[in-house]
């Protein structure tokens, strides 16, 4: 009898060591997002098969469609690449992949980067199309950095990165554009809009798609995906530091967003992930879920008088950005809206600026935007 018994907690405490999910294989590492004791073979089923249902049930794509990958060389872009690649043979979804990446003009960051996606193209097939802000806007981050400093360059390069995105998928005429937000971005940025109070956005910033007002739609596919399961998958580090699917991808943070507004909520969120898995999930259903009365929404958007770029003022703020760079006044355009583009403030009675502003030299710089909507 003795000797049965223990038969049978061997026997359980084999089972316990096979795959949760295929009882075949050992297990290779505990899932993030289920906690769940899975070998390599079902975490990579699991993981693209979550994708194309998000895919599928939310009809992102259509047969025939171009799309472009945002591509910055990181984790979730090359991930992005690769994984839509696949399930597009895997599954006929019949769509025209391409890559799209931006140079901001960071040396010793995007310029390696880039390297990186230039290998992508080679590995995955892709096309490849990259824009600059040198070219776009007549500035490299690296040079607007020398004039704002680290304190409020972020501004300028999101605005900028997003219109550049745009621009770059216009060129490229696709139909949609796909960037990598994961999971944790979009818990962050639920996060964030509570603290800044930004209603309006809140009640959009959880959508899968969004843009359908504006030049290109955009959809994140991995909406719903781990950053810790984006990184297993390329290059997981168990079974003895076996490599997984060694793909290749640029690992350094960008040099001047130490401290980004953004990094503090990642910090929180992280914090809550080790407590509670589920906690990311979580956020995300509930931002889903919010009730925003009906009285607070977004702007009416029009389109910008100076670039054609869609937007609900008189100039999109990448013009206003703009404006007060080439005006040697930089921080222009970050005050309010409509002191940044009419300097309301700075102006005299006759509609004049102070001596000393008028005359300061202005920087010469190609306005925003020598690509038309």
């Amino acid at each position: 009898m003795s000797d049965r018994l223990i038969t049978m907690e061997e026997g359980k405490r084999a089972v316990s060591r096979l795959c949760s999910i295929c009882s075949q294989r050992r297990p290779a590492l505990k899932r993030p997002k289920t906690l769940e004791q899975i070998c390599r073979e079902c975490f990579y089923a699991v993981f693209e098969e979550e994708i194309h249902r998000v895919i599928m049930e939310n009809h992102l794509f259509k047969a025939g469609e171009r799309i472009a990958v945002a591509a910055s060389g990181g984790k979730d872009s090359t991930v992005l690449a690769y994984v839509l690649s696949e399930l597009n043979r895997r599954h006929d979804y019949g769509l025209d992949l391409f890559l799209l990446s931006v140079d901001e003009g960071i040396t010793g960051y995007r310029d390696d980067s880039l390297e990186t996606v230039k290998r992508n193209e080679i590995q995955y097939g892709l096309p490849l199309k990259v824009v600059s802000y040198k070219d776009l806007y007549g500035w490299t981050m690296d040079e607007i950095v020398k004039v704002i400093g680290l304190k409020n360059n972020c501004t300028f390069c999101g605005v900028f990165r997003r219109q550049a995105l745009d621009r770059g998928a216009a060129l490229l005429k696709v139909d949609k554009l796909v960037t990598g937000h994961n999971a944790d971005d979009m818990a962050e940025t639920v996060l964030l809009n509570i603290l800044r109070g930004d209603i309006a956005r809140l009640s959009r910033c959880t959508f899968i798609m969004t843009g359908e007002d504006g030049p290109i739609p955009r959809c994140k596919p991995f909406k719903y995906t781990y950053e810790k399961e984006i990184v297993i998958y390329p290059f997981g580090q168990f079974d003895k530091y076996a490599y997984f699917k060694k793909l290749d991808y640029f690992s350094t943070e960008c040099i001047y967003s130490p401290n980004a507004y953004r990094g503090f909520a990642r910090e929180f969120i992280k914090d809550l992930e080790r407590i509670r898995p589920q906690a990311i999930l979580d956020i995300i259903r509930s931002g889903e879920d919010f009730r925003i009365s009906s009285s607070t929404r977004m702007p009416d958007q029009g389109t910008c008088e100076r670039c054609g770029y869609i937007s609900s003022q008189k100039l999109c703020k990448a013009c206003v950005l703009l404006e007060g760079l080439n005006r040697g006044l930089p921080k222009l355009g970050i005050s309010r809206a409509r002191e940044a583009i009419n300097g309301s403030e700075r102006l005299d009675k006759a509609g004049r600026l102070p001596k000393a502003e008028a005359e300061r030299p202005i920087l010469q710089s190609k306005p925003c935007g020598n690509l038309e909507f």
